[in-house]
């Protein structure tokens, strides 16, 4: 049959475009906000990437790289902070002797050493020089004793001598603010002292050459004679992010014409004895090439992000004063690279990191080169981005186009389950790849589009109704229109074809008990049976079709979809049966009539909708099926049953449910018999009397289909000595007998023939 314009998509006319527009709204603009980029997000974007270091917890270094550390046990056995730099001279022998391999200061030696007895000699040498005496061995005994007392020379000697290469560390003035007086010998000295740490670079193309590298004003480099100690040196500046907090570390720096390498790179450059390269793209740095089996990714603007190990002291800390005291075992620093830094209060490196709010800056170096060692590497994959927007987009259009056709919870679940899952999948690959992919933005779009949306199923749902209300109140039951309003879909305009279960019940000799009541008594006793009985069909999700005085009219199936409509329609009938008998004997102790009710039940294809004139319309089933069901609501009478059931109906129910098998029947309007059952109950509800009724009715009628008279005259009499009130075995005993005196003809099939509806 021809279905009826739907309510949905008369809905999606009026609601759909404006969803639409806001989920493809909302999409765009979340892919324009990542192309440009908003400064609160991106800050939420690093937030994201140090809760990822805390979900993957800590991950062992290797074991190359010990810190030898200024630290307050240091400070207070070997003095107040600055030490002479004798000490680190001596730090540097000890060190060399126990086979350190690479010693790396993150402490910068800027400034000369001022020492008392080399000023005290330098103010006798000026003194004998005023006063004019002139004597070649007092001379040499003088710039002897300078020499022993200077401790820039005494420092400067023991890195030439050491065995260990060590790496002087030093920073870039990035602005010429404040540096005004310096004029262009003294910004040269600097950069000849820095010459240790310049790199070469190699261009992938002619316009690689063009690109720009972040350029500094001038180094701040070591005094000359300890810059001349070593051939190796290297910047210790970091550029927090907006938050302060170090992800990256610049790899490369520019200085007038020159490119320069980090401490880091450059103890890896001695460690390794590879040349650290600067490779440019045409979009910027590439990587960092320490020889060919060390690259180092990059972004363009030749930053590496640290991929951080752990907390605070992941890696070994050894105080100075301990090694200076010779309480450390050689073999500690064994073929080791030991980086040389600050971590007592007061003179702390402090740095706040993903890990931790003070962070040792020493060990941010231990970091960088722990991770070029064992190329372990985070990085934004080229890939990224396209997949970044790719997740934007599929995001917003997938739960635009899933959350409108879904309900709240479900609605809400798929939305949390989405957002679980890409948050997962970040987690993963960050974990497992080093790959950096963006959070923020796809969940920053799939929450406006929940939340938009939401917001707007909610602010137009009282429009839905008054829509829907307006549309089909006045030809759609009341109670029609409200499961309309809860789920639209479920109803069509029209008729369509649809399997339910048909329901039709009368209450026995009705007319009978009414006439023996008042109009009042009547009504309450009605109204009170009607409402139980309709309580126990809605709550199996059946229809209340209509009433026609004490009958009740209803089906299962329609408007609402349901599998097991047929199990429901029997278990409604069972509970109804139940509650009725409970009723029983409420209105006898009220000496009030006791009702009885007959049901009958079928299954089939009928055609459920809207039917009746263009101005009063009902919500009805009509077909073959319903005369059926209505039809067995009167073969009641002939076998004095209270719920029969057509084998359609207790063919798809019949494994939760005890029934009879009474007869097969040809109900008037039809030609084909129907085979019915009795409804008795649950069946761990069953006595054994009833049961052993069954069973013997069963073989009567076996015994009566094979036209056994005297057998199944037997079966039924028994059956009746076990339940004398037992009415189906009443009826087909008065059959039998019958038959057995005028048997029916050589066409009989074994149906009963109802002369009336």
């Amino acid at each position: 049959m021809k279905s009826g314009l739907s309510v949905k998509r008369l809905l999606k006319r009026v609601f759909k475009v404006n969803a639409a527009t806001i989920t493809i709204t909302i999409t765009l603009l979340g892919m324009i906000a990542y192309y440009w980029g908003v400064p609160f997000l991106e800050l939420m974007e690093l937030k994201t990437l140090d809760l990822r270091f805390h979900s993957r917890g800590p991950v062992s270094p290797g074991p190359e790289v010990v810190l030898a550390v200024v630290d307050e046990k240091s400070l207070e056995e070997q003095g107040k902070w600055m030490w002479p730099r004798s000490k680190f001279a001596e730090l540097v022998r000890i060190l060399s002797d126990s086979g350190a391999r690479v010693i790396a200061f993150d402490i910068g030696f800027l400034e000369p050493d001022k020492s008392s007895t080399v000023e005290a000699v330098t103010g006798f040498e000026e003194a004998v020089e005023g006063l004019g005496i002139k004597n070649d061995q007092l001379t040499a005994y003088l710039t002897q004793v300078k020499q022993e007392a200077d401790n820039d020379l005494i420092l400067a000697e023991a890195i030439r001598e050491s065995k260990a290469k060590v790496v002087l560390g030093y920073f870039f003035q990035m602005s010429a603010e404040g540096f005004e007086h310096l004029d262009d010998g003294a910004i040269e000295a600097h950069i000849d002292n820095a010459i240790t740490s310049e790199v070469s670079v190699k261009f992938k193309s002619k316009q690689a050459q063009s690109v720009t590298i972040e350029e500094t004003f001038m180094p701040q480099s070591n005094i000359e004679v300890l810059a001349g100690a070593t051939r190796y040196s290297g910047y210790f500046n970091m550029f927090p992010d907006i938050d302060g907090s170090v992800r990256w570390v610049p790899l490369v720096l520019r200085c007038r014409e020159y490119h320069y390498g980090p401490l880091a790179v450059q103890t890896l450059r001695a460690y390794t004895g590879r040349i650290p390269k600067v490779v440019i793209a045409e979009y910027g740095v590439h990587e960092i090439e320490i020889g060919k089996k060390l690259p180092v990714p990059t972004n363009e603007q030749g930053r590496f992000l640290v991929n951080y190990r752990g907390p605070g002291r992941t890696f070994p800390h050894i105080p100075i004063t301990d090694i200076l005291h010779h309480r450390v075992p050689p073999e500690t620093f064994a073929d080791k690279i030991v980086v040389v830094g600050a971590t007592a209060i007061g003179i702390y490196d402090v740095r706040v990191t993903p890990f931790d709010n003070v962070f040792p800056g020493p060990e941010i170096h231990a970091n960088v080169i722990d991770n070029v060692l064992h190329q372990d590497f985070l990085e934004r994959p080229e890939w990224a981005r396209l997949f970044d927007l790719a997740a934007i987009l599929l995001v917003g259009l997938v739960l635009g186009l899933l959350l409108p056709r879904l309900r709240a919870l479900p609605g809400t679940a798929f939305a949390v389950g989405t957002l679980i899952s890409y948050i997962l999948l970040c987690q993963y690959l960050f974990n497992h790849h080093g790959d950096w992919l963006n959070v923020v933005y796809p969940v920053t779009v799939l929450i406006l589009v929940y939340v938009s949306l939401t917001a707007y199923k909610y602010l137009s749902e009282e429009r839905k109704k008054k829509f829907i209300k307006d549309a089909f109140s006045t030809y759609l039951a009341p109670a029609i229109v409200e499961q309309l309003i809860k789920d639209p879909d479920k109803l069509v305009l029209g008729g369509e074809d649809r399997v339910i279960t048909a329901f039709f019940s009368d209450v026995q000799d009705f007319t009978a008990i009414s006439e023996a009541l008042t109009a009042e008594e009547v009504v309450e006793l009605l109204n009170e049976f009607l409402t139980e009985m309709t309580d126990i069909i809605l709550s199996y999700e059946g229809t209340i079709d209509k009433f026609e005085g004490d009958a009740i009219i209803a089906f299962f199936g329609a408007p609402t979809i349901l599998e097991d409509h047929a199990v429901k329609a029997c278990k409604a009938c069972i509970d109804m049966q139940t509650r009725l008998a409970e009723l029983r004997t409420k209105w006898l102790a009220e000496k009030r009539p006791a009702l009885k009710m007959r049901i009958g039940l079928n299954t089939g294809s009928a055609i459920v909708g809207n039917m009746g004139s263009r101005n009063k319309m009902d919500y009805t089933m009509m077909g073959d099926t319903v005369n059926t069901a209505a039809r067995l609501e009167g073969v009641n009478k002939v076998y004095e049953t209270f719920t029969m059931i057509s084998n359609a109906t207790y063919t798809p129910a019949k494994n939760g449910i005890f029934v009879r098998e009474l007869d097969s029947v040809t109900v008037v309007g039809k030609e084909e018999p129907v085979g019915v059952y009795e409804l008795l109950g649950y069946p761990d509800e069953i006595d054994d009397v009833l049961r052993s009724v069954v069973e013997l009715y069963a073989k009567g009628l076996g015994s009566y289909r094979n036209r056994n008279w005297d057998e199944a005259i037997s079966h039924f009499s028994a059956a009746l000595s076990a339940n004398p009130l037992d009415g189906p075995s009443q009826t087909m005993l008065s059959r039998c007998k019958d038959f057995k005196v005028g048997p029916p003809g050589k066409d009989w099939n074994g149906a009963f023939m109802m002369a009336t509806k």
